[in-house]
Parts: structure tokens; C-alpha cells; sequence
């Protein structure tokens, strides 16, 4: 499909893949996948757009940072802007999932210059779901409290079976079922969440959010996005069903449309048309 390459940014390795010709577009993974999530929307992307599908610092091919502040958004943007630039592409389209959708609108407060338009996935506003954290969200989304818990606390306990943790994310935050993801691409996530160091990581993140982010975002609450923006969320996933998602971020994106697609939380994978086809009828109409 593509090569894969590496990208060296404050010290930290970022693994990365490159298909098609045209516009670029940056597409970031979320929790707890990898780049090869991308794989079923890249071909027809690929058509359009040149396509940069990258690991986010501590998941898949990319380093894993030793220390919880390590693994801000901010600091994954940095990377993302950083990679991007590499290529020569001073402005582009980003596109995120999960905790690459905050990365995304990470990337896009901090430098809003470099991101023609941005797309979210499925999320709201970091500093929104933790500043309103009622029972039934934590009960939804507990793995944010759990993970963000002290090392190694966490890490040992998904360290006894990683598989059957990561895997209770995957069908946790909406309608799915294994079978709605590819089983070469589960192969790769199982691949990466393994590792500890993966664990570590991706617990850091979630500590980060809490520790670093939250306060990062608080400081913007004046602030919005100025580009144009897209907001997709799964119509049978828990954010639809617990949040009105739109109205969380009118007074965060200046210029915002939304839709629905098929599916939950991961709707990318179980609806990859439709995502790849809200996609393209976006971009390509701005």
C-alpha cells in the first residue's frame, strides 16, 4: 500500500507511511490502535490527496516516552507539525480519531497556520469531558480515570492479559463486535499493545490528559479553531448517546459542520465507505 519511515522530532521516533499524490492529509490513530487503522480508507484517499498515516509518539512503531508529560497533546502535535514540515508541507488537511482528534485540535489551536481544515472523530473537547464528568460518563468512559491511576498500578493489571483488556476497549464505548474489525489490522494492535512499553505509554497519555491537558485547555477556553472543521460521531456510540456532541464544540470551532456514520465509537472500522466518503465530501467542497 505504502512505505513505511521514520521521523526523529525532540528525541522522539514517530513511524509513518505516505500514499497518493495532491493536497496532503494528515490522518491520526486514536486509543488503542495504531497508523493501520487507516489502511480500508487510504486507496480511495490516495486518489485525491497525498496521504500521511503516522503512529502518535508511545503507540505502534513510534518511540515510548518514559515520563508522563512526555506524552501531551501538545507535544504530539509538535511531532505531527514537525513530520508534516519535514515533507515540505507547510499547511494541510488533519484528521483525527479518538486521541488523535485531540492531537488534531492540538495541532490546530497551536499552529493555525499549518492545518487547512480539521476533522474530529468521535470525541469532545478534552477540557468539556473532564470539567463535566457526571456518573454516567465515567461509567462509560472509566477508562480514563482507571488508566490515569499511579504507576505501575494499571500497567500490572492490564499486563496480566493485555488482549482481553484492550480488546473490551475496542467493544466498549458503543455498539461493535470483533468481527466489525479486520483481523489483520487486530493482529497489528495486538501486536503493539503487548509491549509494555505500549502500556506504559498509553497510560501516560491518559495521565497527561488529566495532568497537563486539562489545564492546557482551560487556558484556550477564548480561543477557537478558525479553519473549517468537521465533526463525526458514531450515532451508536457512547458520546452520541450521553452528549449532545455538536454543541460541544460550537464555541470551539468557528466554522463547523457535523454528521453521523454507522457504527460506534470505532466507526471508522465498521463503516469505512462512509467515513472515507464524509471525508472526501468535505474536503472537497471548501
Amino acid at each position: 500500500m505504502s512505505q513505511a519511515d521514520t521521523f526523529t522530532n525532540n528525541d522522539q521516533i514517530i513511524a509513518y507511511e505516505v500514499a497518493g499524490n495532491g493536497p496532503p492529509l494528515l490522518l491520526l490513530h486514536g486509543f488503542p490502535q495504531t497508523r493501520a487503522m487507516w489502511r480500508p480508507l487510504v486507496p480511495a484517499l490516495a486518489d485525491q490527496f497525498t496521504v500521511v498515516t503516522a503512529d502518535l509518539r508511545g503507540y505502534g512503531d513510534s518511540s515510548k516516552p518514559a515520563t508522563m508529560p512526555e506524552m501531551s497533546f501538545r507535544l504530539m502535535a509538535q511531532d505531527m507539525g514537525a513530520l508534516m514540515g519535514s515533507m515540505g508541507f507547510d499547511s494541510f488537511h488533519a484528521v483525527g480519531h479518538d486521541r488523535g482528534a485531540r492531537t488534531a485540535h492540538r495541532l490546530a489551536l497551536d499552529h493555525p497556520q499549518a492545518v487547512r481544515s480539521l476533522t474530529v472523530m468521535d470525541i469532545v473537547p478534552t477540557e468539556h469531558l473532564l470539567t463535566n464528568m457526571t456518573t454516567e460518563i465515567a461509567k462509560s468512559y472509566y477508562h480514563w480515570l482507571f488508566l490515569a491511576q499511579p504507576y505501575p498500578f494499571p500497567e500490572t493489571m492490564i499486563g496480566h492479559d493485555p488482549d482481553a483488556y484492550f480488546e473490551r476497549c475496542l467493544l466498549g464505548f458503543g455498539k461493535a463486535s470483533l468481527s466489525d474489525f479486520d483481523a489483520d489490522l487486530l493482529g497489528i494492535y495486538r501486536a503493539a499493545w503487548r509491549d509494555p512499553d505500549c502500556i506504559r505509554a498509553m497510560c501516560h497519555d491518559y495521565r497527561a490528559a488529566i495532568e497537563v491537558d486539562w489545564e492546557h485547555d482551560r487556558a484556550d477556553l477564548s480561543r477557537s479553531v478558525t479553519c473549517p472543521a468537521l465533526v463525526l460521531y458514531g450515532a451508536d456510540g457512547a458520546m452520541a448517546h450521553l452528549l449532545d456532541v455538536p454543541a460541544t464544540w460550537r464555541d470551539r470551532l468557528s466554522h463547523m459542520r457535523h454528521a453521523t456514520i454507522e457504527g460506534g465509537h470505532f466507526f471508522p472500522d465498521q463503516s469505512p465507505k462512509a467515513t472515507t466518503d464524509a471525508l472526501l465530501g468535505f474536503i472537497n467542497s471548501l
